[in-house]
Formats: structure tokens, sequence, C-alpha cells
């Protein structure tokens, strides 16, 4: 079996820049497009964006991994960051890890990849982490360094990536590429590269595919000179399945044309989720304060708790039975506190009687 490092032009990788022209197009107007729009973000808004953009790539990134973070852990792990939380006595070190991760690739987009970097990276994911010997550091162990299938009475091997002996070398040129793509063509290109490039080296014991897609952000927000803030990991998520095949369609070939047409389409969907993100803030600020001085307490806990909830709003809708848990008031009074939401175009209903659902009033808002 020979696989895309064991063959002769490792590792000039065959791709098309053509191909992906007009993705990049979109890709760099999309950009130019959310950083504008970030400019109309209040400081407290924008750094709710930021945090929630940075949980939500860690949070997907480990769950692609099979991985389930606490989300709660995990924001307040990136909040300390921001001055907003001090005790972090109480948080789990994976999430504490995590956090501090998401943090480190956001806060150090602009400075060149480094052996060093990289091995602080693995150090702060595998915090709390027993079952690994190379902690911080390339693998070092003599057996092969192999993918396989996790069926017991099928054991079929999907990919095996260079020996350890040779692992600091790989890594060595890996980052000198790194470094050197900066001033090379298509920004898409160079991050489903890097990716597909670092995945084949799998250098780390662990954790190869979320130190593989926190490198993307970094190429990303490198290129653009300030952090992307894109969750390329949600997408990813979602698209697990497709995601692992196009992968694994590079393992014994150099020419990944297709997969750069893939991860491509991958980053600019998780684009469009930012800037929708972006724009469900400015709407959240906007309502809350025209509402300011014309709702009571209870009705703004309400509507604080369904913005916390995100786009995708409060799933199956909010009931009045929701609005009494929360604001712990009787029935009758949540009924007349929906019913002047609804006066007051902040919420909108849906259904009837007992299957009665309010939304918030917002555009495009997504019922689950």
């Amino acid at each position: 079996m020979v696989w895309n490092w064991q063959l002769p032009n490792w590792p000039n990788f065959f791709y098309s820049s053509s191909e992906v022209a007009s993705l990049e197009k979109r890709f760099l107007k999309g950009a130019g497009g959310s950083f504008a729009i970030l400019k109309h973000l209040k400081e407290k808004d924008k750094k709710e964006f930021v945090i929630e953009v940075l949980c939500n790539e860690g949070l997907s990134s480990s769950e692609i991994e099979g991985e389930i973070l606490n989300r709660a852990s995990l924001q307040s792990s990136i909040q300390r960051h921001f001055g907003l939380l001090d005790n972090v006595q109480k948080l789990p070190l994976k999430e504490l890890g995590v956090g501090d991760l998401m943090w480190k690739v956001y806060d150090s987009f602009h400075e060149p990849l480094t052996h060093e970097m990289l091995g602080e990276w693995h150090r702060l994911l595998m915090q709390g982490e027993l079952k690994i010997t190379d902690i911080g550091k390339y693998r070092t162990h003599d057996d092969p360094m192999q993918i396989v299938s996790a069926r017991y009475d099928k054991c079929e091997i999907y990919f095996e990536a260079p020996p350890s002996r040779c692992v600091h070398e790989e890594m060595t040129a890996f980052i000198e590429w790194f470094n050197e793509a900066l001033d090379e063509g298509s920004t898409l290109v160079k991050a489903a590269v890097a990716h597909v490039y670092f995945e084949s080296i799998h250098p780390f014991e662990d954790g190869n595919g979320r130190i593989g897609r926190a490198l993307v952000e970094k190429v990303l927000s490198r290129d653009l000179g300030c952090p992307t803030l894109i969750a390329v990991s949600q997408v990813i998520a979602r698209r697990k399945k497709d995601y692992y095949k196009a992968l694994a369609n590079c393992n014994k070939t150099l020419d990944i044309r297709a997969w750069v047409r893939f991860f491509s389409e991958v980053i600019l969907e998780s684009q469009e989720e930012s800037i929708a993100w972006i724009q469900f803030l400015i709407e959240k600020s906007q309502m809350m304060h025209h509402l300011e001085s014309n709702i009571n307490s209870r009705q703004k806990k309400v509507l604080l708790r369904l913005f916390s909830e995100g786009i995708k709003g409060f799933k199956g809708g909010l009931s009045a039975e929701n609005y009494t848990t929360i604001t712990k008031t009787s029935r009758a009074t949540a009924t007349r506190d929906l019913t002047d939401l609804v006066e007051k175009s902040a919420l909108y209903k849906t259904g009837q009687l007992r299957h009665t659902r309010y939304w918030l009033n917002i555009k495009g808002p997504a019922k689950n």
C-alpha cells in the first residue's frame, strides 16, 4: 500500500486555484462585509460575538472527534481572557484547555507558526488526558500511526501516517511551507492544503484533527490580517461523513482538486453563518434598545433568554409554560406579558390553544 507521503512528488499537492476562483471572490467579499457589519456592534456585543464563535468552534471540533464538552464551562474559560471572569478553579480541565487553545489561535493569528506553538496548542488540548504519553510534543512511539475502522470483526486500515522518526523533519518542512505560503495565491486553497498536509503527517499521538482545524482558522485570519471569526468546525460537524470521505480520498494521491473544492465550500458556508450571527446581534441590540423603557423586568428576562439561544431560537418555540418557569409568575400574567410583546412586535405567535408558541420577531427566525 502506497500512501500520499510515500509518492515521489510529496508534498507537492496538485490543485487548481482557478477552479475555486469564484468561491474565493465570494469569500473575500463576505469577509469585507462582515468586517463592515462588526463596526456597528457595541463593544459588549462584539465580545459576545467573539466568545460565541470561539466557543462554537471548540465545541464542534471536539464533537467531531466524539468528545462532548460543557458549553457553559467552555464559555467561562474563554470569557476570562476578556476580563469577564476571574475564578477558574471550578472549571473542568478539558474545557479550560480547549478554551485556552481557542484564545491562543485567536490572539496569535499574526505570529509565524513554530514547533513550539504547536507543542503549546497540544499541551492545552490534552490537559487532564492520562492515556497520552507524548503531550506537548510530536509522537515518539514505534508503532505505526494508523487510522483504522472501528469494527471489531474487520480491521481495515484507512490510512497510515509517516513513522514517528520522520515526523520532526516532515513538520519542519510543513512549518516552512505554512509560513512562506502567506504570499501565495488563494486563501481558500491555502487553508485546504494546510489541513490535508497536516493531517497526512498526523504528528501527534492524539488531537491531530482538532489542531488541524485550528490551523485552518490561523491560515484564514493571517491572510485577511485579522481574526476571521468563523466556526468552520460547526459546519464540518454537520457534514462529518462528507468531510471524512473527502479527506480519505486524498490518502493515496497528491491530486486534491476535489478536496479543495469541498473544503472551500465548507469555509464559505461557515462564513455565511458568521455573518448571520452578527446581524442577529445587531437586531438584538436594536430591539432591546427600542423596548428598554416599554417592557417590565419579566419581559426583559425572557427576551434575553430567547436571544441567548442564538439564531435557531428556543427549541420548539416559547410557550406560556416556559414563560412561567423562567419568570416564576402565574399563567395569567404570562399570557398578558406575551400578548403585550406580540403587540409591541418583539414576538410573533404561531399555533393555537395549547399549541401556541412565540418566536423572536427578527429576520429569518429558524423554527426547530
